[in-house]
């Protein structure tokens, strides 16, 4: 199995309620391996070309406005499955119908404000990954631990 990259958004309610650090343990604690880390005020420009599949949705613009309240933080992940791995700890998008345990089950009560973005699959992961971080931006590295995080033909 290949390593696979993915994109998280930790969303302006994550960074207000001051949740950075402990959401990006959860992630560090699965075993994905941070290979890009940013924190970025988006645009109107930017939050249009990345929510472009809800234009035509009367909630367009709001969802827009909610992810410009405050800088959010970019996090491009790795590991084997990276993308599941990452949709399965964030938990159903309405944090009031997630299960204890996952991010938004316990961190959230919101549709909107649930404090993470995860990309759906590896199309959008690429083609997300290029629009928040340039190449440059992206780090390949060893994780020591990578024998411990998976028997040595997984990866």
């Amino acid at each position: 199995m290949a390593l696979e990259k993915t994109l998280v958004l930790l969303k302006p309610c994550t960074v207000e309620r001051g949740l950075i650090g402990e959401i990006i343990s959860i992630f560090e604690k699965k075993g994905l391996r941070i290979a890009g880390l940013k924190m970025m005020q988006l645009t109107d420009a930017i939050l249009s070309e990345h929510y472009s599949h809800l234009s035509d949705k009367p909630f367009f613009q709001r969802v827009k406005d909610s992810m410009m309240t405050s800088p959010v933080v970019a996090l491009a992940l790795e590991g084997v499955d990276a993308i599941e791995v990452v949709r399965t700890l964030a938990g159903p998008t309405n944090g009031r119908k997630a299960a204890p345990g996952t991010i938004r089950g316990s961190y959230c009560m919101s549709f909107q404000a649930n404090i993470v973005h995860a990309s759906d699959g590896p199309e959008t992961a690429a083609a997300e990954l290029k629009r928040f971080f340039k190449d440059e931006e992206i780090f390949d590295y060893k994780l020591p631990t990578m024998l411990s995080l998976y028997a040595n033909d997984e990866f």
